[in-house]
């Protein structure tokens, strides 16, 4: 812009010319495109709008490209439980001996007299 103070008058003239004809041909072109000209002459694209059909058909290729990826992979599930299966718990006689072998080695360690914590 410091350079219009060094434009002789027939350049002005002249770039005016040219600003009314650049804003005449966006007026055409917005006749035409139906107002996403406004988009085009700034250098913007236009929103995009995916239709349901299109999404379904990315969605339908993406799931067969994950299908031809894992196809060669073993099946990892957890294996079904039957209806009445019981939790599994410990007998008492079980932790009785492990209740014991923890009490040895804490009588162990105290008579050492190495200071654990």
């Amino acid at each position: 812009m410091s350079n219009l103070l060094s434009l002789t008058s027939s350049q002005l003239n002249r770039a005016a010319q040219l600003k009314d004809q650049i804003t005449a041909l966006e007026k055409q072109l917005t006749a035409i495109l139906g107002g996403s000209a406004a988009h085009v002459a700034a250098g913007q694209s236009a929103k995009k709008v995916i239709s349901p059909a299109g999404i379904a058909k990315i969605r339908a290729a993406q799931k067969a490209r994950w299908a031809k990826i894992n196809a060669g992979k073993p099946a990892v599930k957890a294996a079904a439980k039957p209806a009445g299966a019981k939790k599994h718990t410990m007998s008492a006689a079980g932790r009785a001996r492990i209740a014991e072998a923890a009490k040895a080695r804490w009588a162990k360690v105290k008579a050492a007299g190495k200071n654990t914590l």
